[in-house]
């Protein structure tokens, strides 16, 4: 069993290494140019995250996809995930994770443009999309046929993801949830504790995509804000250190400076490798999850959906990630024995000692978040893995799903999920190639269309174009 498991670990290593790095970064880079620098659109995007289009076909509102997405993305890995890659890769890679988040918006409206484009109607009228309703539809013929390569594709694509749901949407995330609360109240059985999540879950996830949008609505923007809030907290006790530590953060991101006595990473290659690791990690641009959301939406055209969902990324890394990265940073600076003192060895850690900061309420803030966090993540990669189910063996496999779902997040919390996690974290990464190869060959399609409706000031024109009624029982 142990050499199965450093089998499973090696290809982990493997898959999320380099060569994954460049694929994505390659991507988001690409798209940037290809959608006309699409981030200056950014404050567009933020005001249409809030207008209703309820005339527009769709199952949910475009603030309710939004949150939906946000549920999943924003999560342990802007919390834990930022101090990893700071203790890792040094200060500079606050830099580059926050850079992967600015061009990763390009990505998140290319990904999400195409999967609105050639989204489908199931038989009760449901939407229907995501990156394997793009390859299904993106290349049919005239007679409506589509190439054995692209059913390939859609389905390599449905099964990843479906996979990569068990682990990184439900037992890393039960598991995150235990840790913390056994932490925080040592004496809870582990099993209470899962039996407490199957039941929040199941309350949500069974009555469907309407049930999760109106739970994350709620929770997501009452998440965010209150982590933010103590972020900012943080950065006024510490404000003498902010502008040292922004020096700090560009100093180690460009020349591989040595920080904090050597207790942290240090190089730039280390600096680009963890802030890059992290930040596409974090916000998922290119894997092709969030578009699975996207499609449900009410939308009069695939342009204003895409420019809402982007603003995921935006929050996601450009807000979030990189307020924990000052925060972390500038607390490291006031208080430098955390670091000499060699205690700090996770990125738990540092992030806790950060907000323990803040007297009487910062641990209660940074616990209750992670567990809202944790919990909102669960939910929206239920509906991910429920979509790619669908489209795998029909409606009749959504049910089952559920219920393997939430058991996995029950074994999750009880310590068994461990590598459940790691082959999921594996098919999280093999998402990304199937769903940025289809977005990469639409994107002639893609830049026209985005030029038409975005740069030529026709964002409130509807789409005409007849969604197909696909048979899904």
């Amino acid at each position: 069993m142990d050499a199965v498991v450093e089998v499973i670990n090696a290809i982990d290593g493997f898959v999320w290494g380099i060569p994954m790095l460049v694929i994505l970064l390659g991507s988001h880079l690409y798209f940037t140019v290809r959608t006309g620098f699409i981030q200056r659109k950014i404050p567009t995007a933020i005001k249409l995250s809030f207008a209703k289009d309820p005339d527009a076909p769709g199952d949910i509102s475009q603030f309710g996809a939004l949150t939906t997405a946000l549920s999943a993305t924003i999560g342990t890995g802007n919390i834990v995930g930022v101090g990893t890659a700071i203790l890792s890769g040094g200060p500079g890679a606050v830099l580059w994770m926050w850079l992967t988040g600015v061009f990763g918006i390009a990505t998140k409206y290319a990904e999400t443009y195409a999967a609105v484009k050639y989204r489908v109607e199931d038989h009760e009228g449901n939407m229907l999309g995501g990156a394997m309703y793009a390859w299904r539809r993106g290349f049919q013929d005239a007679k409506g046929d589509t190439p054995w390569w692209a059913l390939l594709g859609a389905g390599a694509f449905a099964l990843f993801a479906a996979i990569a749901s068990f682990g990184i949407g439900s037992a890393v995330q039960s598991s995150a949830m235990t840790d913390i609360i056994v932490s925080s109240a040592p004496g809870v059985p582990e099993w209470a504790i899962g039996l407490a999540i199957v039941i929040m879950v199941s309350l949500v996830i069974f009555g469907g995509i309407k049930s999760i949008s109106r739970v994350c609505e709620k929770l997501v923007p009452f998440m965010a804000i209150a982590y933010a809030w103590g972020c900012v907290v943080i950065i006024g006790m510490n404000w003498e250190f902010i502008w040292p530590s922004i020096q700090l953060i560009f100093e180690c991101a460009f020349t591989g400076k040595a920080a904090f006595g050597g207790a942290v990473g240090s190089g730039v290659a280390l600096a680009i490798q963890f802030g890059c690791a992290r930040g596409l990690f974090s916000n998922e641009s290119g894997l092709g999850s969030a578009p699975i959301v996207a499609s449900a939406a009410s939308t009069r055209n695939p342009a204003r959906q895409a420019l809402v969902s982007m603003t995921g990324t935006f929050w996601d890394t450009v807000v979030i990630c990189a307020l924990t990265g000052l925060v972390l940073v500038s607390t490291m600076l006031a208080n430098p024995g955390i670091m000499e003192s060699g205690a700090i060895t996770a990125g738990a850690q540092l992030t806790t000692t950060a907000f323990a900061s803040i007297p009487v309420i910062g641990t209660p803030i940074l616990v209750i978040g992670m567990i809202l966090f944790a919990y909102s993540t669960i939910l929206g990669w239920s509906y991910y893995g429920n979509r790619c189910i669908t489209y795998l063996f029909g409606k009749w496999a959504i049910r089952p799903y559920q219920i393997i779902y939430v058991i996995i997040a029950f074994l999750g919390a009880i310590g068994v999920g461990d590598v459940v996690w790691t082959v999921s974290d594996i098919t999280n990464a093999l998402m990304a190639v199937p769903n940025i190869l289809v977005v990469l060959l639409l994107s002639g399609m893609i830049a026209k269309e985005t030029r038409h409706y975005v740069y030529e000031d026709h964002l409130d024109e509807k789409d005409e174009t007849p969604i197909p009624r696909l048979d899904t029982k």
